[in-house]
């Protein structure tokens, strides 16, 4: 289907981390972040053969210290999607993680302290072709940054970001993502905004301390979703306190939302009127309950109203409709079959089973 709505995607020049590619109008990418100790590999690697199913395409990894980046090979051995070591501060810890295998690197230069330690780094990331994401955040601001501004401004965060890139410019790096975050929407798209207006290095979207996911769900689809719908982003991360499959599962539903990409099931339901008399909310929340596996991807129609039902629904693959003691079934709103009330949530399985 085709997204009308959605401006031509900004055409940023492209990188590759590990065998997937980024910007340069390629699919947007969705990546996510273990919350595992990486020392402990083996959890670590659990969580992310998890992810991994559950659509994840770049995984970031926080490295505290040298036992964490010295357990990172141990882990790529067993995982096969890329991985990216997130480095604060101490340069050493970026080039065990490069020695370790590693697909690229999240570090601020401006923070690792003496140019020469920079160049380190920046030597072992060419001789290894991997790139560098600057990620910018509200919450860590340069000290005369905050103090010219007042306060974390998209202007200010563009300004931090420009001053790593000209250090790795400066240094003949260009393998640059960058990331402009603050945990106030309105800020992170403005941030965004400035900075693509004024340059071509792919971007990873994200809002930062996103919150639970009664909140954080919310900031995340109007941050993100305003943003994608104007062509801004190549990569995305929602941030939740929450397990981190469920930061998987949102960026599909952001993402299928502006039909950029289509992952897994998705229900389109009702949210009940005076017409509806049948159970909606148990029969959704037990069709939901069944589908959590799908990778296919199918728009389910789960109605409470047999007279408006197939019409208001009508471009999904497949639906049910409901009244007092019957119901049917339909694909593409187009009655199948007629079928009793108590048959329903059977005869819906029994199509999506056919159907994948």
């Amino acid at each position: 289907m085709a997204n009308r709505n959605r401006k031509t995607p900004k055409k940023t020049s492209v990188i590759y981390v590990g065998k997937v590619p980024v910007g340069g109008g390629n699919p947007v990418i969705v990546q996510s972040m273990t919350k595992t100790q990486t020392a402990d590999t083996a959890s670590t690697v659990q969580q992310i053969l998890s992810l991994e199913a559950a659509g994840c395409e770049i995984i970031r990894l926080a490295v505290p210290d040298m036992e964490a980046a010295q357990a990172l090979g141990s882990i790529k051995k067993s995982v096969t999607i890329p991985m990216i070591a997130d480095i604060h501060f101490d340069w050493r810890l970026a080039l065990e993680s490069i020695r370790q295998g590693v697909d690229g690197l999240r570090i601020n230069p401006g923070n690792i302290g003496a140019q020469w330690k920079v160049r380190e780094v920046v030597s072992a990331a060419k001789d290894k072709g991997i790139p560098i994401r600057i990620g910018v955040n509200a919450g860590s601001l340069e000290k005369d940054i905050l103090k010219k501004y007042g306060h974390p401004v998209a202007e200010a965060l563009v300004e931090s970001a420009e001053r790593h890139i000209g250090i790795l410019e400066g240094l003949g790096f260009m393998g640059i993502k960058v990331s402009l975050k603050a945990s106030n929407v309105p800020d992170t798209v403005d941030a965004y905004r400035v900075f693509s207006k004024k340059h071509n290095y792919p971007l990873h979207l994200g809002i930062s301390e996103a919150g639970p996911p009664s909140s954080g769900i919310i900031k995340s689809a109007v941050g993100l979703g305003i943003l994608l719908s104007e062509g801004i982003g190549d990569t995305v991360r929602v941030s939740l306190t929450a397990d981190p499959e469920e930061e998987i599962r949102v960026a599909y539903g952001i993402l299928g939302s502006l039909n950029l990409r289509k992952r897994g099931a998705d229900i389109v339901s009702c949210p009940t009127c005076g017409r509806c008399r049948i159970n909606l909310k148990g029969l959704v929340a037990e069709v939901e309950s069944r589908i959590r596996e799908i990778r296919t991807p199918l728009t389910i129609a789960v109605m409470g109203c047999i007279v408006n039902g197939p019409g208001e629904a009508r471009e999904a693959d497949i639906g049910i409709a409901g009244g007092k003691g019957r119901g049917i079934l339909f694909k593409k709103g187009k009655i199948i079959r007629r079928v009793s009330e108590e048959k329903l949530l059977d005869e819906l399985l029994k199509e999506i089973a056919e159907w994948k």
